[in-house]
């Protein structure tokens, strides 16, 4: 690979780790709205060993068989880009994918990229000096991971916001939590609020434990369990 230099960008090794938000389970249907990535793609791509999400089910037809994190959809965000807007080929994704997962755990999440011509170009985990594919001195443009990240949280809060319908409502779907019972614009069974209440915490403990939920939802979850309890008893 050609070497690209840069004396305005510091060294791999002074460079300070970024922190990520706390990690939250996506749906595939959740990072094609995220990603713009359409079903089809997330599963060539991870049939071909471009990407796969952090777990997948090994039975194909189980619903919600593909299960991202917050770090996967930053990742597929970033391959979108270089792939969408700057046309780089899959294969070589694909190469510098599984090169550099030899040194980190979410590189497309955890890295500063930039474009040469067409080709992706990256810090070097050995020597710290950006690499390509491309001949040296070849022109290359900042990529702006940042701004990948920061969009992506700020969609993912929003996918996420309970609209105000919710509040103190349970649901069950099929394909929820194996049809139980949860707290809506969640998927915190109301069980499992009850098998707090049972170990003895408050309502305030509760909602140390589930900060989306609302005093409401835990009160009528409860109410809920407690009904359920007696018309079995």
């Amino acid at each position: 690979m050609a070497l690209l230099t840069d004396a305005n960008e510091e060294p791999l090794s002074d460079r300070k780790e970024r922190a990520l938000p706390a990690p939250v389970a996506y749906t595939g249907r959740q990072v094609e709205k995220l990603t713009g990535l359409s079903e089809r793609v997330l599963r060539y791509w991870e049939e071909t060993d471009v990407f796969r999400a952090t777990y997948v089910d090994d039975l194909p037809r189980r619903p919600y068989r593909r299960i991202y994190s917050f770090r996967d959809v930053v990742s597929l965000r970033t391959l979108a880009i270089l792939r969408r807007d700057h046309k780089v080929k899959l294969e070589e994704l694909r190469r510098v994918g599984q090169y550099l997962t030899r040194f980190y755990q979410a590189p497309w999440a955890e890295l500063g990229f930039r474009v040469a011509g067409r080709h992706v170009a990256f810090r070097d985990p050995d020597t710290g000096e950006w690499v390509s594919g491309k001949p040296l001195g070849q022109r290359f443009i900042a990529f702006d991971l940042e701004d990948v990240r920061r969009t992506t949280e700020a969609e993912a809060s929003e996918l996420n916001r309970r609209r105000p319908d919710d509040i103190g409502r349970l649901v069950r779907h099929r394909h929820v939590v194996q049809n139980s019972w949860v707290v809506a614009g969640t998927r915190v069974p109301a069980s499992a609020i009850w098998n707090f209440h049972e170990a003895g915490y408050d309502v305030d403990r509760i909602l140390q434990a589930y900060p989306r939920l609302t005093e409401e939802d835990v009160c009528r979850a409860l109410d809920h369990e407690r009904r359920l309890r007696a018309a079995a008893a």
